[in-house]
């Protein structure tokens, strides 16, 4: 005999269907829940596949991203060969099979028929490495979109507040920048702080700089302060949106500094 199992994997459950061999279904579908006793209820399902066929049965599903990932964890665990096949087949399988309607159980039963008629490769598992560079790959890239996003956002507050602050600093985005910036906001803090409180803030955002660079640097702030077309700040919201935006910004880089430890 060659048994396979089918299952129809979407969110939070799976529907199993079983084959002994070709074109001999084994039992009724049914649905298992993907919770550790709806797992375990699959596994005492399969002993019993592998009891009526003298073997363990192949699996056959489709890949389904994350809704899948617990199912595959829990049968690799325990030794089942798993083949994981591109939706795309299936779907030409199921277009061409007289049993036109969509359902959950007729899906893990195609899946079965499928298994008997292609020639179809078995899943190989990557290795940890690899899989978590990929997830860190993955949500590197999403967080940098939001990040790209964010940034302009930023920007945009930026030039309703104090426009003449890009410049002082050679990047925008550097920590002394945006710590500079959280603490004095906008034009009316500049011009209010002394010469001196300015250059021991920034002194002591950066001590890797020298206290003369602090003093250009506060020197600079104060001019573009006076230069600031924006006298007062008429909306209080802009000063908070730059705080929060300030604070985005910090924790993508501590993000950056992380992933690249490890």
């Amino acid at each position: 005999m060659n048994p396979v199992v089918g299952l129809d994997i979407s969110k939070g459950e799976s529907q199993v269907q079983a084959f002994l061999d070709k074109g001999n279904p084994y039992r009724k579908s049914f649905k298992v829940t993907h919770t550790l006793e709806g797992l375990n209820d699959l596994v005492i399902f399969l002993e019993d596949v592998k009891n009526e066929a003298g073997m363990k049965p192949t699996i056959i599903l489709e890949a389904t991203g994350h809704y899948g990932a617990l199912v595959i964890h829990h049968l690799e665990e325990r030794g089942y060969l798993l083949i994981i096949i591109n939706p795309l087949i299936s779907y030409k399988a199921r277009s061409s099979s007289l049993r036109k309607v969509k359902t959950d159980a007729i899906d893990a039963y195609l899946l079965c028929e499928l298994f008997y008629k292609e020639e179809l490769e078995p899943y190989k598992k990557r290795g940890v490495q690899l899989l978590n560079l990929r997830n860190l790959t993955r949500q590197h890239e999403n967080i940098t979109g939001v990040m790209i996003q964010t940034k302009l956002q930023f920007q945009a507050v930026l030039e309703q507040v104090f426009p003449e602050y890009k410049g002082v600093f050679g990047d925008l985005y550097s920590n002394v920048s945006l710590l500079t910036l959280s603490e004095f906001p906008s034009s009316e803090d500049i011009l209010k702080a002394s010469e001196e409180s300015i250059t021991d803030k920034i002194y002591e955002l950066c001590k890797s700089r020298s206290i003369k660079w602090a003093n250009e640097k506060a020197l600079q702030l104060k001019a573009a302060a006076a230069r600031n077309p924006f006298e007062k700040t008429v909306y209080q919201s802009h000063i908070l949106s730059l705080d929060m935006y300030i604070k985005i910004l910090l924790q993508y880089k501590e993000h950056l500094s992380k992933l690249g430890r490890t």
